[in-house]
């Protein structure tokens, strides 16, 4: 095949093909059961087994598989994640008061939408960010399929009670792309832009079949020709006679390759609205698709960390601070052993280790950002 193709390439029966795979078991002997061609997973499996075992059989799933797992009872103590969703509760209130309104691939009305939730989640309640994020699958999952300094952003959805169904679609980077403009990569890039992401969502509700939680078409990340095919009425059909639901109960994970064929489903209940927060998570090498203040966030959640020793400090370090030395400036932040400069992460937990004062830490930060700048 050429390196450069149009949507005349793109075939339906190619592509369900490959969407006629079936997920055997026996392929992720860490999975409970399979429903739907879905793995599903119990969180004490994916935390008390060997972590490489664990990441080789995600990122499988991810490139080879179906392309998306569930994590049941991921978070224990669900007042966690209860006191977190206070948080968005208060932060909604606040953007309504200012006339903040913004859906996604949805009728204006029918959904709830908090963008930059992570940054605005952090400044609003750091007590709360920081034993939300302290969920060491978080990282897991995201370092299988990303590798180390992946960056995080999240996004919360709620959609109420007659919310409609969103069109499948593949998301970002590429699945944000008018097909004249994704005909001017190579192919070799269309299957890299699944690579610099992950797709996400922690519920933060019950969510019941009826509520519509996410469409999912295991299988479809794998064909090439995807980014020119998602909006044709064709694969549209397709989707909507082939795609799965799982319910999904509050504190259940849900995790996909971002090029798999996806849709939020109707919410077709009179009085239950479905809360999710979605993560995002970009590679350390790919720009991720929100603009985000990491310094503000570190400066926020780090006397938090200092307070209570308790807490997995990486795993909240890793959805807080830069985890990736570059872009920075070499005149004035050059690397002082091997070739890489300090990332906001080795700062931050640094600091931690030796127990820094709040007022050293701050400004070690300011210093740090300040030799980054061109």
């Amino acid at each position: 095949m050429s390196a450069f193709v149009n949507g005349d390439a793109v075939r339906l029966a190619d592509f369900s093909r490959i969407c006629a795979q079936r997920t055997n078991a026996s392929d992720y002997p860490l999975c409970l059961e399979v429903q739907g061609s879905v793995p599903i997973y119990q969180a004490h499996t994916l935390r008390n087994s060997d972590r490489l075992v664990v990441m080789n059989e995600l990122h499988y799933l991810f490139r080879d598989g179906p392309g998306v797992m569930v994590v049941r009872q991921a978070y224990e103590d669900l007042e966690v994640v209860d006191r977190h969703s206070q948080v968005f509760d208060a932060i909604f209130a606040h953007e309504a008061a200012q006339g903040v309104a913004a859906d996604h691939f949805a009728k204006a009305g029918s959904n709830g939408r908090i963008w930059n939730a992570l940054q605005k989640a952090a400044l609003q309640s750091p007590e709360s960010f920081a034993e939300y994020y302290a969920n060491p699958l978080l990282g897991l999952i995201a370092e299988a399929w990303l590798g180390p300094g992946f960056q995080v952003t999240a996004q919360v959805n709620v959609v109420h009670p007659g919310g409609q169904a969103q069109q499948p679609h593949r998301d970002y980077h590429l699945g944000f792309q008018t097909n004249d403009v994704v005909e001017r990569f190579p192919l070799p890039l269309h299957a890299l832009s699944q690579h610099l992401t992950l797709q996400g969502a922690i519920a933060h509700s019950d969510m019941p079949l009826e509520t519509g939680p996410t469409q999912l078409l295991p299988f479809s990340q794998q064909y090439a020709l995807g980014y020119l095919a998602w909006r044709r009425t064709e694969f549209i059909d397709y989707f909507q006679q082939h795609a799965v639901q799982l319910p999904l109960n509050k504190g259940d994970l849900l995790f996909f390759n971002p090029a798999l064929f996806h849709a939020a489903g109707t919410n077709r209940t009179a009085d239950r609205q479905r809360m999710a927060n979605l993560l995002q998570i970009s590679s350390a090498f790919g720009k991720p698709m929100e603009a985000i203040d990491r310094d503000r966030m570190m400066l926020a959640v780090y006397p938090v960390l200092l307070a209570n020793p308790n807490l997995d400090a990486h795993a909240v370090v890793a959805c807080t601070a830069d985890g990736y030395s570059f872009p920075t400036n070499l005149d004035t932040d050059p690397p002082l052993r091997g070739l890489a400069p300090q990332t906001g992460q080795q700062l931050m937990l640094q600091a931690l280790d030796e127990r820094w004062p709040c007022s050293d830490f701050a400004a070690a930060v300011v210093q740090l950002r300040a030799k980054r700048q061109a």
